[in-house]
């Protein structure tokens, strides 16, 4: 219970830092669009504000992985644009991505005043934006043929609570989440014993403390689970800046996958 309590603590301080901090690293850009790299391949879509990679030469006979990505705190509002800022548009629609790994990647975006992680100590379930992000999902996987074994889903800074919090409460879901400088309730860590995951982190990072990803890890580990975690040296709260560069993280994610149904059923038998 205090475990719990302590959490919650830190959580409701990490909001109050990250509102305070979302002119540093999670900054909002300036009041005219900002130059994006490859924004214009991303297509607006309006149930939420969200863009939508969808893979080169689309075959509706083929299907395809998809990635559900939650922004930080700097990155609300309406415009539908600001979302694709530091370093996630590159991520998943440089050449060499789209070409080698070709995907749906989905980058909705959270309202102002709201969140992707619930922060108050009596809430329950996911929030609205985040049920929201689910939605669409869902509603993409009717639209294309998406891989129902090969859904992934990542977040930075109150993005990286958002897919803690969605993977904890859907861990048959993904097939695997790369939370980038957040943190979960590890009280709830067996539930993601069987998730392939790898967690980031800076050292130096003040705004989310890098213990909240540490007792994750930690904790996984200590419900059998084998998580994979990165923490940089030196680096502050941006550490998605050095996750975007990994070598291994597009290769690493796209190489999970859920057992198919099909499969679940006969060993059920």
């Amino acid at each position: 219970m205090m475990n719990h309590l302590c959490l919650l603590a830190g959580l409701a301080g990490v909001l109050v830092a990250l509102a305070t901090t979302a002119g540093a690293d999670d900054a909002a850009p300036p009041a005219e669009s900002p130059l994006i790299p490859f924004a214009e391949q991303y297509e607006a879509r309006a149930y939420m504000p969200y863009r939508l990679l969808k893979p080169k030469d689309y075959d509706p006979k083929q299907s395809y992985p998809l990635v559900l990505f939650l922004h930080g705190m700097g990155e609300r509002g309406t415009d539908n644009s600001r979302q694709l800022i530091n370093g996630v548009s590159e991520f998943f629609a440089s050449e060499e991505a789209r070409s080698k790994r070709p995907s749906f990647a989905v980058i909705p975006q959270c309202p102002d005043n709201d969140s992707w992680a619930n922060w108050e100590p009596k809430a329950t379930g996911l929030t609205r934006p985040a049920r929201a992000a689910l939605h669409i999902v869902a509603a993409l996987q009717k639209e294309f043929n998406i891989d129902p074994t090969r859904l992934y889903i990542g977040g930075l800074s109150m993005g990286g609570f958002g897919a803690w919090q969605i993977i904890t409460a859907h861990p048959r879901l993904f097939a695997a989440a790369f939370p980038i400088c957040g943190g979960g309730d590890p009280g709830k860590a067996a539930r993601l014993a069987k998730m392939p995951i790898w967690a980031f982190h800076g050292a130096e990072d003040d705004v989310v403390n890098p213990s909240l990803s540490r007792d994750m890890i930690q904790a996984i580990k200590e419900a059998g689970g084998n998580p994979r975690y990165t923490e940089y040296p030196g680096v502050g709260h941006a550490s998605w800046e050095r996750a975007f560069k990994e070598p291994e993280l597009l290769e690493w994610l796209f190489a999970q996958r859920l057992p198919s149904p099909a499969a679940s059923a006969k060993k059920a038998k």
